[in-house]
């Protein structure tokens, strides 16, 4: 994928994680990253799926990594990409696509629907985004000064003035 003689790579030399990487969109998108020439850094919670997406991607030429790391939990997100930044230096994309199981919420009646069950999708999602999100700028959600920004990640423009950022 990253030697295609000729085609312009639109993410060459670019670090991208993917967080839900064993799911259909997740490995897709994961896909679409590392054929643009991006070096992709795959998570998920179940090791086996990714790595099974993982040889795809590197069969095709593709520079991959995989990690089980829970999309949910903000110190396993942290803690890997730490060790990303480490290991490459920055991270330029971080992409979501986490997915949750449909049991207890598919073919339910509503007037049968707990409450709990309702609001699963959205409390899980609205978690994982915002974990994602915010995580690629953080180093420890228990610090209590802003956080420094990983190298690839843009300050935001509250952090610019600020001393501890880059």
């Amino acid at each position: 994928m990253n030697n295609q003689e000729g085609k312009v790579m639109l993410l060459e030399n670019k670090n991208v994680v993917v967080y839900g990487a064993s799911g259909s969109v997740g490995s897709a998108v994961a896909h679409g990253f590392a054929r643009e020439g991006a070096r992709v850094f795959l998570t998920g919670r179940n090791l086996d799926i990714i790595d099974t997406v993982a040889k795809k991607i590197s069969a095709a030429g593709g520079a991959v990594e995989t990690a089980v790391v829970d999309a949910g939990d903000e110190r396993s997100v942290i803690e890997h990409l730490d060790a990303v930044v480490a290991d490459v230096g920055g991270i330029d994309v971080s992409f979501d696509a986490i997915g949750i199981s449909p049991v207890g919420l598919q073919g339910t009646p509503l007037a049968e629907l707990p409450v709990e069950n309702f609001l699963r999708p959205v409390t899980t999602y609205a978690r994982a985004h915002f974990i994602t999100a915010k995580s690629p700028s953080s180093t420890d959600p228990d610090e209590s000064r802003p956080p420094k920004r990983r190298p690839g990640i843009p300050p935001t423009p509250e952090s610019a003035d600020h001393p501890h950022h880059e």
